[in-house]
């Protein structure tokens, strides 16, 4: 039985998931984060950072390309992704239960009860994040780089973040899947039903994989919102 009485966990929504279901203690500070961060640049990373600082500075300001017009429609670009993904998502973890009269849940016929047919679901609802969220932050850099120098230069600084927090990024998120497997061998050995607990479980990495989008979604929208503050009257 979990302990109730540990600290409160703090963090993104995808790290208190991630750790609720590994029962862990609270993740580091940010203090702590920080640290570890400034580990991942290298002298290469560094370079690339002065040069995109220094670049961007150089260039002219200009007015908004597309005006009005553009914010809409990389707004509903956004939108169409984030829906397209909880989708896939969905359908990922759609077939676990199915209606039963009266109200009850029942587990389908066709459902895997082997951690390995997940392992691969979750697997491929990363791929489809990463497949279709990369395009649409290199889109939303192209609009800034077009607005102004210091937009331009807010931009060349997300492909440097990228660069570096995005390598150490998909190589944690990679290992996300496995860490499902104890999770459900545990709710497995609970649990004499299958239905119940494959149940429970897929409704937990739902929720895994939807804070997952959420938090790969973050920089995008930081840049969404870039856009939108860089129209009059914002």
């Amino acid at each position: 039985m979990r302990d109730v009485r540990r600290s409160p966990l703090t963090g993104s929504a995808f790290v208190r998931a991630l750790a609720a279901l590994a029962d862990v203690p609270a993740p580091a500070s940010q203090t702590a984060f920080a640290q570890r961060l400034s580990g991942w640049f290298d002298w290469t990373h560094a370079f690339s950072l002065s040069a995109a600082l220094n670049e961007a500075s150089a260039r002219p300001a200009v007015p908004a390309f597309g005006g009005q017009g553009a914010l809409p429609a990389d707004e509903r670009e956004f939108a169409r992704v984030r829906a397209a993904l909880a989708k896939v998502i969905a359908d990922a973890t759609a077939s676990a239960a199915e209606p039963r009269r009266g109200g009850r849940a029942a587990v389908a016929v066709d459902v895997p009860v082997d951690f390995a047919s997940w392992r691969r679901r979750y697997a491929r609802c990363q791929l489809a994040m990463e497949t279709q969220i990369v395009p649409l932050r290199r889109r939303l850099r192209g609009a800034l780089s077009d607005r102004s120098a210091a937009l331009a230069k807010l931009a060349e600084l997300d492909i440097v973040m990228e660069q570096v927090v995005g390598v150490q990024e998909r190589a944690l998120l990679a290992g996300v899947p496995g860490r499902l497997e104890p999770r459900f061998d545990a709710l497995r050995a609970a649990s004499s039903e299958a239905g119940p607990w494959l149940d429970r479980f897929v409704q937990e990495m739902r929720g895994l994989l939807l804070a997952e989008l959420e938090l790969r979604l973050q920089p995008v929208e930081g840049l969404l919102q870039a856009c939108r503050r860089s129209l009059p009257n914002r």
